[in-house]
Parts: C-alpha cells; sequence; structure tokens
C-alpha cells in the first residue's frame, strides 16, 4: 500500500507538473508564469530609484544624460538629435516596451499571433481597411525626408538596443503571461501607431447607416432630420471670421445614385458625446499679460496610460510634454517661446464607394466607362495554435475593397453581380506627420507654428497655439480633400469619376484665426467653421455643448490664472440641461405622480445642472434625457437587422422646443397618436422606474458617482489591474467629459511669459510594469482635478530637489 501511495504521488507530481509547463488555451503557462527565478516575481519594482546608473550603448554618438524626477519623468540631454532619439526610444521601451508591441500588432493586423482566434475578426478587419499599405505608404514620406529618417531610424535603434539586453526573466508582466518574446523594433512600427490614430480619431464613418436612412425615409425626411448646419452651434473659428483668400473652384456633383446591398453592413460607426478640448487666453485675460494654453484630450483610458511623458533637449531645441509609446517628438507640450494642443477636427477624410466587379473572378472592376484591372495583396494572417489564414484583399483606385456581396442584375433574379465596398482614407496616403512635430518642437513663433501644421495630413487636428510674443491662434488642420457640398455623406458610385476626390485644399485656406477681437480660441470637436467658409470639410461634428459652455466661460473670464484653466477642465455644468430642462419640466402634470415620482420630481427641479459625483438631479436628467430621446427615434430608427443612424441630440432639442406637433413623437407600433407631452411623460416614468429598480428609493444611492459607472483598465483587461469601478462627476457634453472608460487623457495647462510654466498630469504613471509604484501613482492627482508642476530643466546640470536619478549613456 505504501508503495502504491508513492507511486501515485509521483504520478500526481509529474502530471502536475506537467500541466503547469503547458499553455492551455488563452491560460499561460502557470509554472513558467510562476517560475522564481523568470516568472512574474521578476517584475517587482521598488518605489526607490537608483541615484546614479551608467550604461554602454551600442549606436550613439556622443554621451547623453537622462535625469529622473520624482514621477520618473525622464528629461534627456543630448548633444545631437540622433542621440536625442536614440535615448527617448531606449527609455520608452525601458518603460512601454508591451504596450508599444501590442499596439503595433493590433494596427498590423496581427494580434491573433499572440493571442489566438479570438483576435482574428479585428486582424481581419485591420488587413482589409488598409492599416499596413497605410503605414508602408507613410514610411516612404518619413524616409524621404533626412531630419525625420535621421528621427526614427535613431528611435528604432534605440528601443531594438533594449529588446537586446533582455532575457527571458526580464522580459515584462504581460509577455510572460501571453507566454511570447519581444520581437525586434522596425521604422514601420513608428508609423504603425499613427495609423492606430487616425482609425481612433478619424475612422468611423456614418455613411452605410445615412445611406440606409436614404432608402427608408426619402431624401426629404433624411435632409430635414441631418441638416448640413446644426441648430445649435458656437463655431471653432468665430462666426463673422473674414476669408481673405480667393477659394478653388468647387466640383460638380456626381449624378444621383443609391448603393445596392448596405443594410446587412455594419462598419465602425462614429460616437456623440466624447472628445477633446483646448483653449487659449490672450495676455488682456490673464493676470500675468501672457497668454495661457489648455489642452485635455479625450481617449479610451487604460493602464499604462496612452501618452508618456518627457523633455527633450539637444542644440536645437529644448521641448516638454507628452510623446506617444513607440513614436518620436512630443506631441502636445511646450518649449520657452510657443505652446501647442490639439483636439480632433472629425473632417470627412475616409469615404465608401461600391464597385461593381466583371464576374466572379474580381479581376476588374468598372469605373469611367470601361472594365479597370483590380490588384490583389495577399494578406496571410497567423494564428496561435491554428493554421494561418489566407485573405486576399483586392485593391481599386480607390483604396481597399472591406466588404464584398453580390447584388443582384435588374430583370434578372437568376444572375448576380459580384460587388464591394472600397475605402478612400486619407491615413493611406504617403505623409509625414513628424516632421511636423519636429519643427513644432523647436517653433519660437506663430510663423513657425504655420510652417510645422503645413505637413500634418492625418487625422485631421484643431492645433492651438500660444506664444511669448502674445499670439494665440487655432487652425482647424489637417490635408483636406477638395469636395463638393455632402460628398461621402452616403456611399457613392465608384464607377463615376465625378466622385473621386478632386485634389486638396490649400494648407494656407484651411480654416484660421490668429489673435481674435473676444481674446481667446477654443475647440471641443464642434463645427470648425460657420456656413460662410467656402469649402465642404464634413456636414457633422461633435455637438455643440461643451464648446458653448467652453465659449461662455471664456468670455467672462478676465485675470485668469493657471488654476482657473485648471478648474474649468473639470467644469460639469451642462449646456444641454440648460437649453432642454425647462420644456421637458414644463410637460409633467405633478398631480399625476407617485409619490417616488414626486419626489424626484422636486429634486430635477432643485437641480443645479452640474455633473457633479455628488448630484442626485444629474442621474435624473441623464436618465429622462436618454429615455425621451430613445422613446423618439427608436421605434424608427432601431430596426432590427438595419443599421440605421439616430439624429443627434441637437436635432432632438430643436424637435422639443420648436416642433411639438412633429409627427415623430408618434410611436409607430402603437394605435395611438403620442404627442410630445407624451413622450416626455412616459421618459420621465420609466426613468423613476429605472432608477429605483436600480438603486432603490429615492436619495443618495442615486447620486451620479455612484449611478455613472467609471472606471480604467488595463489595456489586455487583466483582472487587478485597474481601478474597477470609483465615483467621478463628467459626463458627455460636459467640459469634464468623463464616461465610462473614456476621458481626458493628458490635462495640461501652459502660461507663457518669461519664464514658461507647465503643468499637466494623466491618469497612471510612466512605468508600464504593474508590479511598479510608478504604474499608477499620478492616478489619484488626475482623479481628484488636479495638475502636477511639470518641471522642465534649462541643462543636464542644473540643480533640482525633484530630479532624484541621473542614467548616464555613453557610446560603447
Amino acid at each position: 500500500m505504501k508503495f502504491v501511495k508513492a507511486f501515485l504521488s509521483i504520478i500526481i507530481t509529474a502530471l502536475l507538473i506537467v500541466v503547469l509547463e503547458i499553455k492551455i488555451g488563452p491560460v499561460p503557462a502557470i509554472g513558467v508564469f510562476l517560475n522564481p527565478s523568470t516568472g512574474f516575481w521578476q517584475n517587482a519594482e521598488s518605489k526607490n530609484i537608483l541615484p546614479a546608473e551608467k550604461l554602454k550603448l551600442t549606436g550613439l554618438l556622443d554621451e547623453v544624460i537622462i535625469r529622473y524626477d520624482e514621477n520618473r519623468i525622464p528629461h534627456i540631454f543630448a548633444k545631437n538629435d540622433h542621440d536625442l532619439y536614440y535615448a527617448q526610444g531606449f527609455v520608452t521601451a525601458r518603460d512601454r516596451l508591451w504596450q508599444m508591441d501590442i499596439q503595433t500588432r493590433s494596427a498590423a493586423g496581427r494580434l491573433a499571433e499572440v493571442v489566438g482566434p479570438k483576435a482574428l475578426d479585428i486582424d481581419r478587419y485591420h488587413r482589409r481597411m488598409g492599416m499596413v499599405y497605410g503605414a508602408e505608404n507613410g514610411l516612404k514620406g518619413i524616409m524621404a525626408n533626412p531630419q525625420t529618417r535621421t528621427m526614427v531610424t535613431a528611435y528604432t535603434d534605440g528601443v531594438n538596443n533594449y529588446i537586446h539586453s533582455l532575457s527571458p526573466k526580464s522580459y515584462p508582466l504581460e509577455f510572460k503571461l501571453l507566454n511570447y518574446a519581444p520581437e525586434e523594433w522596425k521604422p514601420i512600427n513608428c508609423i504603425f501607431l499613427l495609423k492606430l490614430m487616425s482609425e481612433t480619431l478619424a475612422g468611423g464613418s456614418d455613411q452605410f447607416a445615412m445611406t440606409n436612412n436614404l432608402r427608408r425615409f426619402g431624401p426629404q425626411a433624411v435632409n430635414d432630420l441631418f441638416p448640413d448646419y446644426p441648430f445649435h452651434e458656437s463655431p471653432i473659428i468665430p462666426v463673422g471670421t473674414k476669408w481673405n483668400f480667393k477659394p478653388l473652384p468647387i466640383p460638380k456633383p456626381s449624378a444621383g445614385y443609391l448603393a445596392q446591398m448596405t443594410e446587412g453592413i455594419k462598419t465602425r460607426e462614429k460616437v456623440d458625446g466624447i472628445g477633446s478640448n483646448n483653449w487659449a487666453i490672450s495676455g488682456s485675460k490673464s493676470a500675468t499679460g501672457y497668454p495661457i494654453l489648455a489642452n485635455d484630450p479625450h481617449l479610451n483610458l487604460t493602464f499604462p496610460a496612452i501618452w508618456y511623458q518627457i523633455q527633450l533637449s539637444s542644440p536645437t531645441g529644448n521641448v516638454n510634454g507628452v510623446s506617444l509609446p513607440g513614436a518620436p517628438c512630443v506631441i502636445i507640450g511646450y518649449n520657452q517661446k510657443v505652446s501647442w494642443g490639439v483636439t480632433n477636427v472629425d473632417a470627412d477624410v475616409l469615404d465608401w464607394y461600391q464597385v461593381k466587379f466583371r464576374d466572379k473572378t474580381k479581376s476588374e472592376y468598372w469605373y469611367n466607362n470601361k472594365w479597370n484591372p483590380v490588384k490583389k495583396r495577399l494578406e496571410v494572417i497567423s494564428i496561435l495554435g491554428q493554421q494561418a489564414e489566407t485573405d486576399t484583399v483586392l485593391y481599386t483606385h480607390h483604396g481597399p475593397v472591406v466588404y464584398e456581396t453580390t447584388a443582384q442584375k435588374p430583370k434578372d433574379e437568376f444572375e448576380h453581380i459580384p460587388v464591394g465596398d472600397a475605402l478612400r482614407w486619407i491615413a493611406h496616403d504617403e505623409s509625414n506627420e513628424f516632421l511636423c512635430f519636429y519643427n513644432l518642437n523647436r517653433a519660437k513663433n506663430y510663423a513657425d507654428y504655420r510652417e510645422a501644421i503645413s505637413h500634418f495630413t492625418a487625422p485631421a487636428q484643431n492645433f492651438i497655439f500660444a506664444s511669448n510674443d502674445n499670439d494665440i491662434a487655432i487652425t482647424p488642420n489637417g490635408k483636406f480633400p477638395l469636395k463638393y457640398k455632402e460628398q461621402g455623406k452616403y456611399i457613392m458610385d465608384g464607377s463615376d469619376p465625378a466622385n473621386d476626390w478632386h485634389g486638396w485644399i490649400p494648407a494656407d485656406q484651411n480654416p484660421t484665426v490668429k489673435n481674435p477681437p473676444r481674446g481667446f480660441v477654443s475647440s471641443a470637436n464642434q463645427s470648425s467653421t460657420d456656413p460662410t467658409y467656402p469649402y465642404y470639410i464634413n456636414w457633422r461634428y461633435e455637438q455643440y455643448y461643451r464648446g458653448k459652455r467652453i465659449n461662455d466661460r471664456l468670455t467672462a473670464m478676465q485675470k485668469a490664472t493657471v488654476d482657473s484653466m485648471r478648474l474649468m477642465q473639470s467644469d460639469n455644468y451642462s449646456i444641454l440641461a440648460q437649453d432642454v430642462l425647462p420644456a421637458l419640466i414644463k410637460y409633467i402634470d405633478p398631480t399625476k405622480l407617485s409619490d417616488d415620482q414626486a419626489k424626484a420630481f422636486g429634486m430635477i427641479k432643485q437641480w443645479d445642472k452640474h455633473y457633479a459625483a455628488n448630484s442626485v438631479g444629474a442621474s435624473i436628467f441623464n436618465r429622462w434625457w436618454a429615455n425621451f430621446y430613445n422613446l423618439v427615434w427608436s421605434d424608427e430608427f432601431g430596426a432590427k437587422g438595419t443599421y440605421l443612424k439616430f439624429p443627434s441630440y441637437d436635432r432632438t432639442e430643436k424637435l422639443l422646443l420648436t416642433e411639438p406637433n412633429s409627427k415623430w413623437f408618434d410611436n409607430v407600433h402603437t394605435p395611438l397618436k403620442e404627442s410630445c407631452a407624451d413622450m416626455v411623460s412616459h421618459a420621465f416614468y420609466n426613468t423613476v422606474d429605472d432608477l429605483v429598480r436600480g438603486h432603490g428609493k429615492p436619495g443618495d444611492k442615486w447620486q451620479w458617482g455612484m449611478v455613472k459607472e467609471t472606471f480604467i483598465n488595463h489595456m489586455a483587461n487583466l483582472p487587478g489591474f485597474g481601478t474597477g469601478l470609483f465615483p467621478a462627476g463628467g459626463t458627455g457634453g460636459v467640459i469634464n467629459a468623463l464616461r465610462g472608460n473614456n476621458g481626458p487623457s493628458w490635462r495640461m495647462v501652459v502660461q507663457m511669459g518669461p519664464t514658461v510654466k507647465g503643468y499637466g498630469v494623466f491618469p497612471g504613471g510612466e512605468s508600464g510594469n504593474p508590479g511598479s509604484f510608478f504604474f499608477r501613482n499620478m492616478f489619484n492627482t488626475w482623479k481628484d482635478g488636479e495638475l502636477n508642476e511639470l518641471l522642465f530643466l534649462k541643462s543636464a546640470d542644473e540643480s533640482s530637489a525633484r530630479i532624484k536619478s541621473t542614467l548616464t549613456l555613453n557610446k560603447k
């Protein structure tokens, strides 16, 4: 019996060892992960930073000194630009290598290689969107310029020097969890980061949904419900701005066309209610007499953070701010002469064309009254644990054919024509955005700013600017196609050359304003201009609420300080509520309310229209407006099996405030004819029922911070590495547009003057290692609406009590 027990113990131990060494599906090999000499234990980091460290690296030209402050932010001092960007690549990889790797894999359609078939759909979509094709073209533009070629190759060499220094035990934690090794960095990987940003900010489309709307409701209803200029607006370039240029002739529109086979296709859609803010005030409005600039770009919030703080100094310039891990330069920041920031323009730079193929081989497509050859690109997608999948992507002169289907021939129910939806996207074109940031990092004045942004193609951004010359400016900027009005609002006929892009709006005719009489410039993703601007950029933008609130506050502001700007970035006041709440309240009959409804009605009448974390009124109004909006539109625009675009909040406001007898208030699925009053009342009753069901009787549990779900997850959604839910104010449509896990990814305020001072914070920390103190050490500062004063060193040997360690790099 003892022998049997011993034998069984040996067998079980052996099996356990085997199981621990095997990766089972998405679960890592636990034995490898737990190995004390190579596993996750090796990733623990002390809060204490080594006071001095020296390394010798192959490829450096001279000595580089890197000073680290108390937040582990590197301040790099190099004697030439090559070494500056080499060191930037090296230190960024030390802190964020896995983030750099996984973002690149996502853009390149290579996630399935490391996570398996669950990522196959996103990989296939990115291949068919032409992300690699676009990155290849972007690389051509960057390598054609000597400055950016040096920058990108040096950055790449710095990343690779760090990668080559790693052994399995020192791999970042996520590599161990997923059981794969980092691969060499390539220059094209830097460009993939730009393409990923283009996809995030300019990769969505309403064209399929709008085409379906047109087919279902007709042009009269669609033109009424989806106007080219909204009911309310407060455009980025002030109303009445004169355009001091002679515009190019506008292309003539093509003949009418309605695409076939669109109802079953749902492409990546644009999401309303999220966005970014920036503004700058002139010295006439500030306490110091010099401009102040503020920027808070709103993106998905993750650990590690999307941004990486850094100072870069060489003989050609000294700049401070944030970079994108995997790309050189400072993207948003300041030097001792100028500061700048960005928000998304939401320009129409992505268009869909329905193309007809000659036959099932799809080797030719019909364009300009003749058959034209199709180019075919073979995409091989490797899949962890499975055989690779091959996808042949068809390319027309427009770009890749993302969706393929068939359309029935007229008068012949048995024959079918192969058709596809081809994508024309600015992100596919050759460009050199890095030259823009290289020059912005070294800019000294307004002329330098204007020259720098002329090199920026995509994603189009509202570049805001302030300088010590007391200049402020804003430019909705990018490479904008020259279009006829509404070109790209619907899917276009790919056979008609009239639908092609007809050149470009000249860069110096992009809308811009410098030193406007009102004393400030601002943007919040709303309309770029009023309708007097001679060119078409888009028919829809983010709604006007944030822009209106920003402009209202800046108009009233005098003797502003950095703290004025900081507090304004956390402003929770709702212009939407200001617009519509009196009308909603007007339709409620207090005599018909239950006890819970009456109590909720009393609360909403007392609400101050701020989405504060402790506000009960915010919870009631937010649910009430959402229920009202859905009741009005979902009966006809929520049809199952058909992808339709709902009208905007702005158009719903107009309906509520000016069209109480509109037919759209009637629910077509009921025998009664509902009125505006019916919809408002039912929405309120439903709101109280929803809140009672989810949070109990009216009271403190209805506070907005408890009802609203705010969180930050790890990029790979690893449990335990995020924040979990935390109470927070804000929502889409207020300046503090924090909702879910989307919000201010970097808050920055810069006070211009003889000594420029910057302040900023992002939610997280410099390190990408969950085992590091610096993984999320700045989160609470960000959550509390505070900013860190940014350390800006004039030289490598400048003394500061905030410097905690020094890394010296020398050539090997």
